[in-house]
């Protein structure tokens, strides 16, 4: 009778154990549609020079962030409210969209590494007429 009451106290304990699921959490859906809703505004555009290179620019306009990649690069860039326009910088490198012209340059030694120019519009509407 000894050698059964380990084995009897097994299978009472499993038998309690089977019969009492374990708290499952309660998910509240609106919380979880709420965090999706505030999700980050992006904006990406994608410039091209006069060389032909391209430079992708990705605007985190929640974070005042822009992702900036170049040649096989990329560099996050923070937004600068002391310059105009839409400006970006860190330590080493800024990124300024002034008026549609984009400039991303190497601020240690000052060299231009993309310029883009924006397309000027016709000026149908500033012609003259000649008489």
């Amino acid at each position: 009778m000894k050698k059964l009451l380990p084995f009897f106290i097994i299978i009472f304990f499993t038998a309690i154990a089977c019969k009492h699921p374990a708290k499952e959490e309660n998910i509240d859906l609106q919380n979880v549609t709420a965090t999706q809703a505030d999700a980050d505004k992006i904006v990406k555009d994608v410039y091209t020079d006069e060389y032909g290179d391209q430079l992708e620019v990705a605007v985190n306009e929640t974070q005042n962030t822009i992702t900036v990649h170049l040649n096989g690069k990329s560099y996050e860039l923070k937004k600068n409210d002391e310059l105009p326009e839409y400006t970006a910088a860190d330590a080493e490198y800024q990124y300024s969209n002034i008026k549609g012209d984009i400039t991303f340059l190497r601020k240690g030694y000052n060299m231009v590494m993309f310029h883009h120019k924006k397309n000027k519009s016709s000026s149908a509407g500033t012609k003259m007429a000649s008489y």
